[in-house]
């Protein structure tokens, strides 16, 4: 019995360096697929980029109020979302008027990012539990074309220090 216990000993410690390897390599054919992915996606930017062109070049007045100096980047569009959404389940439940207007100019930045990136909204025609909902589809329809709306774990750290 106790040879029996001395060979299992010995095979685990031999092939512990095997099982160290091979998840090194899996990690590796992971981080590859994965890698291996960001050029489909990057198409599909490329396919919806050039769809907006072709359907901006048939109206030359999108174009006109792209080249506005005066309207918001995306990006700062997108700072903003992030910044009322976190008052709006922070700091804004605390007190409902301030809840109300944070709630105003959050629902004001989700129509300006949807008319930049043409995802369709009803945000003006709801309310109660409708402009909830809808509030919550057009997020994921953002975020589904890339905008992101939540700040990164880096970001959190970052503002609490």
């Amino acid at each position: 019995m106790q040879a029996f216990g001395l060979v299992v000993a010995l095979l685990a410690l031999l092939l512990l360096p095997c099982v160290i390897a091979m998840s090194i390599c899996i990690y590796d054919l992971l981080s590859n697929a994965h890698l291996s992915l960001r050029p489909w996606r990057d198409r599909r930017a490329l396919g919806r980029l050039d769809k907006a062109l072709d359907h901006a070049q048939g109206a030359p007045a999108a174009l006109a109020a792209l080249d506005n100096p005066s309207r918001l980047s995306i990006g700062e569009i997108a700072a903003d979302l992030r910044r009322l959404g976190g008052q709006r389940l922070g700091v804004a439940t605390r007190n409902p008027v301030w809840h109300a207007a944070v709630l105003r100019a959050y629902d004001d930045k989700l129509r300006l990012a949807c008319e930049a990136l043409e995802v369709g909204e009803h945000l003006s025609e709801l309310d109660g539990v409708d402009l909830e909902i809808e509030r919550v589809r057009v997020e994921g329809e953002l975020q589904a074309v890339g905008l992101v709306l939540r700040p990164s774990e880096g970001d959190r750290r970052q503002d609490q220090l």
